[in-house]
């Protein structure tokens, strides 16, 4: 049992980052922009904020300079999509290209470099509960902050004025447009918003799940996020569920290879990856279902004068 704990404690640390790059990737769907640089993002803020960490010593500007990377690169990529109508896609792929690139050779003096000595947090006297606290109640505070950023999304979205507007945009530019909103600038904005939490989530691969830096160490989980907004239907909870699912694929696979399951190790590597794709091909079997959830206007450029 105690096994089975710390496995599902495992799940949550893995699911949190899929979470937070996948709630991100959400924001920027929901107002009609498809931004397939998350991969890059993730690991340009992951180096920023170990860098930071390493040379400060402290996490939470790691994480804010993890955030700010992020929401840099997407203001970048908000730019040459949004006001220069460059075709998202391609945009996208040369932001995970050029981030890939540039995290290495960012990264090359800090292969070797230590973080300082790693907080163990616990919450009092819940930390303490046999099996359940060490698994419940002894994580990062950015995973509670996943579950409640979750909460805080969907009320957001579907209680709210601003989300309504965002959601417009991303349906009807055109229609929103016509009401005055500022489409272009909704549309930066929620890029922007979307890209410091892909930071976010690449710190904390580099600080609290893997704490080190190493070339490529996102290792396709920007992939991965991006499949989960698919797979989630574009709704918030349903994105948390399918992130500690995907993570949880994750962290069976690492126990198989340790317990010595007669498998080979590179198809228990290849598990993480093959999930996704198993799920959105199940998914894909019925088109009408998709194109009900997804955001009208999902990809498409959006010209004011026209």
């Amino acid at each position: 049992m105690e096994l089975y704990f710390l496995l599902f404690g495992d799940m949550l640390n893995a699911g949190t980052v899929l979470a937070l790059a996948a709630l991100g990737l959400l924001i920027n769907e929901k107002a009609g922009i498809v931004n397939l640089g998350a991969e890059g993002m993730m690991l340009c803020a992951a180096i920023a904020g170990f860098a930071t960490v390493v040379n400060t010593g402290s996490d939470w500007l790691g994480f804010a300079a993890g955030a700010g990377a992020g929401a840099l690169l997407a203001a970048v990529f908000g730019v040459l999509v949004i006001w220069l109508n460059t075709n998202q896609y391609a945009t996208g792929l040369a932001l995970s290209l050029f981030g890939t690139g540039f995290s290495a050779f960012a990264g090359i003096q800090y292969v070797q470099a230590k973080l300082p000595e790693r907080i163990q947090f616990s919450v009092p006297v819940l930390g303490d509960i046999p099996l359940i606290g060490p698994a419940l109640f002894r994580q990062h505070p950015l995973v509670y902050v996943s579950m409640a950023l979750v909460g805080a999304l969907v009320w957001f979205l579907y209680r709210t004025r601003s989300g309504l507007v965002l959601r417009a945009v991303g349906e009807s530019p055109e229609s929103a447009h016509a009401l005055g909103y500022p489409v272009r600038r909704i549309r930066f904005m929620a890029v922007v918003a979307g890209g410091a939490l892909c930071g976010l989530a690449g710190a904390f691969v580099s600080l609290v799940y893997t704490p080190l830096w190493v070339e490529g160490m996102v290792a396709g989980r920007g992939w991965i996020a991006l499949a989960l907004t698919t797979f989630a239907t574009w709704r918030p909870a349903r994105v948390l569920l399918g992130a500690y699912l995907f993570g949880g694929v994750t962290m069976l696979s690492f126990a198989m290879q340790s317990a010595g399951v007669n498998i080979p190790t590179q198809f228990l590597s290849m598990l993480p990856y093959l999930a996704p794709i198993v799920v959105l091909a199940i998914i894909s079997r019925n088109p009408a279902w998709i194109r009900i959830n997804m955001p009208a206007s999902l990809g498409k450029p959006f010209y004011p004068g026209s």
